[in-house]
Formats: structure tokens, sequence, C-alpha cells
């Protein structure tokens, strides 16, 4: 009989760590990937009365509750926050603990500290990598990755351009429908535009056209400009023939700007592969399509984190470059963690190594970006375990009162 007290007090010790992890799930109802927790029960070794061949087994009670994770997926939930991500599948963001070891977490709300650094919510910084030199080496090892803060991007000097043009066939050279102009813009060194026009005029040679590719004098040190001329011939099919596909660019050479910038040679790329860009056919001259490699000097506008990890920068040219990726670590064993708070976990003598890697890749999930995952925590679930273990709590109680009034009695018995 006084083995009750014993039993009825490790039901007690082990409801009330039961209603603890309830309440821990309830508090983190609203935290970013939250794994919730269940408990396991288990009963002590048994004591067998009489022969002891087990045909009275008394037990001894129930032993600590034992407390199991579970990694399921959560509701992926879109914020709009520019550097939210959430993990669609198995795996989860590595990032550096407080006292510099790898942890783990599924928690996304990412945001940037004073020195650039990718960091989680509570300031631990995240893993990944960072382009170094234009350059994002994912076969390196993972490191903090650090946002461009306040970046200007450098012009990109333009080094080729090229026109998608057709020639009105019917054109002669004596009417005004025979010359027909147009116009790109291109950036020096120094990320300042300069107009280049290109005119193009029918001669008297069937299927043959005199070009002009010219700057304006006011753009140069020392004018006039000398334009790029030349002739482009047509076969009776209104194809280019001359220059050929084989032959070399024209090149159209620049000097003496006036703004100081470097001298440009540029190529006019009169061919698409094989295929020409221009044509002669019987339709009014117009061109389709105008396209040059280079840009102006552009501010950053703002970092975001797209899907698969990617970093993004935004540039006020319009420009986006991949400055950085998320790294992802799968764990074949996930309910080993160990929980360190803030939504982080460190692995335990029992956890299997992690692989590190690319999202999406090696059985990793995928990463959405401007979302985070839900809490896994089912309210309604929580409040019926709730009740049950209360209700557990209480009737162990009552075994206990019932087992003092009998220890009453049993010493009244003696007087």
């Amino acid at each position: 009989m006084f083995t009750s007290f014993s039993t009825a007090l490790s039901a007690l010790a082990a409801h009330s760590t039961a209603i603890d992890v309830v309440g821990n799930n309830l508090a983190n109802l609203n935290t970013p990937g939250f794994k919730s927790s269940v408990v396991s029960f288990h009963d002590l070794v048994t004591q067998s009365l009489g022969a002891g061949l087990g045909d009275t087994q008394v037990g001894f009670g129930v032993g600590t509750p034992i407390t199991l994770r579970e990694f399921s997926q959560g509701a992926i939930q879109t914020t709009g926050g520019t550097l939210d991500a959430a993990v669609q599948g198995d795996g989860f963001f590595v990032i550096q603990g407080p006292g510099g070891g790898t942890e783990y977490t599924r928690g996304g709300n990412f945001q940037v500290d004073k020195d650039g650094n990718l960091t989680t919510a509570t300031g631990e910084s995240v893993q990944g990598w960072t382009q170094i030199n234009g350059n994002l080496d994912t076969n390196a090892p993972p490191g903090n990755i650090s946002v461009p803060v306040g970046t200007v991007q450098p012009p990109v000097v333009t080094k080729n351009i090229s026109f998608d043009i057709n020639l009105n066939a019917a054109a002669t050279a004596e009417v005004k429908a025979g010359t027909f102009a147009t116009s790109v813009t291109i950036y020096d060194s120094l990320g300042n535009s300069h107009i280049v026009t290109a005119t193009f005029t029918k001669n008297a040679t069937a299927g043959q056209w005199d070009y002009s590719v010219s700057l304006p004098d006011a753009d140069l040190q020392n004018p006039p400009f000398t334009p790029l001329t030349g002739s482009i011939t047509f076969d009776a099919n209104g194809n280019l023939t001359t220059p050929a596909a084989a032959d070399p660019a024209p090149q159209l050479d620049i000097q003496g700007l006036a703004d100081g910038a470097s001298d440009l040679t540029i190529s006019w790329d009169l061919f698409n592969g094989k295929t020409p860009r221009i044509s002669q056919y019987a339709q009014p001259s117009s061109i389709s399509a105008v396209t040059q490699d280079g840009s102006p000097a552009a501010q950053l506008v703002r970092v975001a984190l797209a899907d698969a990890g990617q970093i993004l920068a935004q540039f006020s040219n319009g420009e986006q470059t991949v400055v950085g990726q998320l790294a992802m670590a799968t764990i074949r064993n996930p309910e080993s963690l160990i929980a360190v708070g803030n939504n982080n976990y460190q692995l335990s003598a029992r956890s299997a190594l992690p692989a590190v890697g690319l999202p999406g890749t090696g059985g990793r999930g995928s990463v959405k970006g401007g979302a985070v995952e839900a809490s896994t925590v089912d309210i309604a679930q929580q409040f019926t375990n709730l009740i049950v273990y209360q209700r557990g709590y209480e009737a162990n109680s009552k075994v206990v009162s019932a087992v003092d009034e009998l220890s009453q009695t049993t010493i009244n018995l003696i007087k």
C-alpha cells in the first residue's frame, strides 16, 4: 500500500511535466518555424508479489516523460518581408550560435545588422555564400553572408551594339523613302550616355544600301566626328549577303570624348549567330529591336531573398545581381536535436552528421522567399491534451489522499 505514495507522486510529477510541455507549445503558437513537442509516457519496472511467477504484478508508477519534437511541415505564410524565407520540405537553415558553434533553425525571419551581415531575428549570423569580386563559389565552405549596403555599381562600357531592321526593298535612291535612320544609347567608362545614330541610304545599285554610323560632334573634344561608313548588299530574296557572317564585324572607334572618358571601340553585330539582323523586303523601313551591352553607374535600391535561397541585389538601372546564397542542412534524425532557445537547435550525441548544400539538392527542401513557415502547434489538440493531463493529475492526487487516509486508519489500529 505504501508504494502507492511513490507511484502517485511519480504520476503527479509526470503529468506536471506534460502540462509544462503543453504550456510551452501554446506559448510558441505564433513563433515562426516552431515545432511542437509531444509527451511520451512509460511505466516503471513492476514487482511480482507472492511466488514471484508474475501472477500478481504491481507497478512502481510512471517514469519521467520523454518529450519528442515533431518536425512536420508547417504552413507557408506569405509575409512580404524582403528577407523572409521559409523551408518547404526537409532541412534547416545553418546559423552561427552566440558561442561560435553551428546551430540549425527553421525560423526564416531574417534581417541585416549594422555591419551588413544577414542574421536571424535574435542576432545569430546566417551561413551561406557571398559573392566576392563577382564570383559566387558555392563549392567553398559556407560562412557568414554579407549583404551589400549602399553599394554603387560601376558603369559597364558598351562594347557591342545591334539593330534588327527591315529596309524597304521598294525604296529608290531618288525619293525620301530611300533613307532610314535609327539610334541607340551607349555608355562610356564614366557611365555617361551618348547617342549613336545609324543612317541607311539606298544607292543606285540594286539591293545595296550605304550606311553611316555617327556620334554628335558635341560629345567630342576635337570635332568633327568621323563616322563609320560602308555598304551592305542583299540578294534577290532580301537576305543580307555582304558583309557575310564570317566577315569581321564593323568597328566604331570613338576617341577623345569631351567628358574625359576612355576611348571606345564598339562592334556592330550584323548577325545573330549566322542569322542576319537586317533584311530587305517590300515593307516600310522599320526597326524591330535594338541592343547594346553597356549600362550607367547605379545605386543599390534594395536587397531581397528570392526562391531557391538566392539573395538578389536590385540596382537603380533595373539590373538584378545574385550577391549571396543560403546554405541548407539535412539531418537524417532531426528528432534527436537539442533545442537551445531562440528557435535554434544543436546536434546531440545521437544526431547524424548534417549534410550541407544548396536548397533543392540532395534531398534538401526548397526555399520560398517572402514567406515564413508557421508554427506546427495545433491549438485544438493542445487544449485537448491539457484537459487530459489535468484530469490525470487530479486522479492521482485522489490516490495520494486515499493512501493518506488508509495510513491514518492503520496507525489508529495500533492505538
